[in-house]
């Protein structure tokens, strides 16, 4: 059945896609390009490589923004962000199976091929009106299939699943990796992959995934790969929430609570910037905000109220990762946490539940204690 749906995946990327124009290749073969863009749109390894070569000769640099589709405002000021800096900008779109545990939600992921490649050439033609940017705009996406991401079959979703892996310990062990095993396995691994593949001189990440970013971050200096990682703020939505691509699985009535992770963590920092230090003061104020919005969510009538569970509240090293009695303010710390917005106990006729259905939905925030003047 997973290898079945994967095959669906890839399928459903392709048959979404719009109807791609072609140019040709300097070897005279047609070339997939996004219409009415200079964009390429590269499928295999071999024409990533080919793509890439070329500027590597010529010393033109690259930047690279991986995501996997769903594309929103936070990916796309990855790519503004790369474009100010380097001569070309490569873009992903791959929906990388290992990251997903057994039981998360791989089948109902979003797959919008199409509306991904309209944001992208919007995206360029605004990059390309823009003298501060270096490039000019988007050169290639490259989508390739599972099939070309695991030559030798996919290794499976389980924690004891065998395969060519690349892990990092142990902070991929910690907070999210408590929770979801495989992520940073996944992770990882998709990303070691994509960078051998793309070769970028910079590769953009979001500090809304704060440890993967410590992970990748650990990954390219623990195993010396020709790169630079580069962390960009988080985009929010005006109320604060972090944008993220599973924000659609959320609908009306549960989008409103979700704000609360984010309150919880500004909380905590309030307490900072008022001179505590300690553990207890810091996560108990981001916890009391949110045992005061699940008191008030349970309290609604079950077609009003929505409820959701604390995965973490960290107090943590901004280096490694681990857990803090207290902060040293010479170094400061990273604050974050996930929690789990239950489906609605009961819905309304007409109401908007969210993408697939309502599943689910675990979000992750964080916020950056930055170190004090001494």
């Amino acid at each position: 059945m997973l290898l079945r749906r994967l095959g669906d995946l890839a399928v459903a990327s392709r048959s979404a896609a719009p109807d791609l124009s072609r140019a040709l290749c300097g070897n005279g073969a047609a070339a997939e390009m996004i219409p009415l863009t200079s964009i390429r749109v590269l499928r295999s390894v071999e024409a990533m490589r080919r793509w890439r070569k070329p500027h590597t000769i010529n010393h033109r640099s690259v930047g690279f923004v991986p995501t996997m589709g769903a594309l929103h405002r936070g990916h796309l000021a990855l790519v503004r962000a790369a474009a100010r800096d380097c001569h070309h900008v490569v873009v992903s779109v791959f929906v990388n199976p290992a990251q997903f545990g057994v039981r998360e939600d791989l089948a109902s992921y979003p797959v919008t091929w199409e509306a991904d490649a309209a944001e992208l050439a919007r995206l360029d033609r605004d990059i390309a009106g823009d003298g501060a940017n270096l490039a000019g705009g988007v050169s290639a996406v490259f989508a390739p299939a599972t099939a070309d991401m695991y030559p030798s079959g996919f290794p499976g979703q389980a924690v004891d699943s065998k395969g060519s892996f690349v892990s990092i310990t142990p902070v991929g062990e910690l907070l999210e990796g408590a929770s979801r095993p495989t992520f940073f396995r996944g992770v990882a691994t998709v990303c070691m992959k994509l960078f051998n593949i793309v070769q970028p001189d910079r590769v953009y990440f979001g500090q809304k995934d704060v440890q993967q970013t410590v992970v990748i971050r650990r990954m390219v200096r623990d195993l010396m790969l020709p790169t630079s990682v580069v962390v960009c703020p988080t985009e929010r939505e005006p109320d604060g929430l972090a944008l993220s691509s599973r924000n659609v699985y959320l609908g009306t009535r549960r989008r409103r609570v979700a704000v609360v992770l984010n309150h919880a963590l500004r909380a905590a920092e309030a307490v900072y910037r008022a001179g505590k230090l300690d553990r207890a003061s810091l996560l108990g104020a981001a916890r009391g905000v949110c045992a005061d919005v699940l008191k008030a969510q349970m309290a609604l009538p079950p077609d009003q109220g929505a409820v959701f569970e604390i995965d973490y509240i960290s107090l943590a090293d901004p280096d490694s990762l681990e857990e803090l009695d207290a902060v040293d303010p010479s170094r400061g710390a990273v604050v974050s946490g996930a929690i789990r917005m239950l489906p609605l106990e009961q819905t309304r006729e007409g109401e908007d539940v969210g993408h697939a259905g309502g599943p689910l939905v675990r979000l992750i925030d964080n916020t950056i204690l930055p170190p004090k003047a001494t």
